[in-house]
């Protein structure tokens, strides 16, 4: 039952981007910033939380989740170390993700010759 709740939240959340996509004439980049931005105001209210314990990966995969991922972070950082962890804590939060898409980025770029 998990893995059908986290394909329904995650599925609900990517037709709902791609539905902006094509009725609107925003762009990709748009979409994408906006997303962020979402999850983390939903986060910082306290409501994506709720979808991400209902929706699990469903939920913290998509921009929206990476999002959510930022704020969590920094609530995190503040409540430890004050207002510094602001600052630090959405970097700390998002490092290994970060990280492991710059690292697989390049790899993909040294093993594989675009076509074009």
């Amino acid at each position: 039952m998990t893995l059908v709740r986290a394909f329904l939240v995650g599925g609900l959340l990517c037709g709902l981007a791609q539905l902006i996509l094509d009725t609107t004439k925003a762009n990709p980049a748009i979409i994408m910033v906006s997303a962020v931005s979402v999850g983390a105001v939903l986060s910082g209210l306290g409501l994506y939380g709720p979808l991400v314990t209902l929706g699990g990966a469903g939920a913290t995969i998509p921009l929206t989740g990476f999002g959510h991922l930022l704020v969590t972070g920094m609530v995190e950082d503040a409540t430890r170390s004050g207002l510094f962890g602001i600052l630090t804590g959405g970097f700390r939060a998002a490092s290994a993700a970060l990280m492991a898409a710059i690292i697989f980025g390049y790899l993909m770029s040294v093993l594989f010759n675009p076509k074009g």
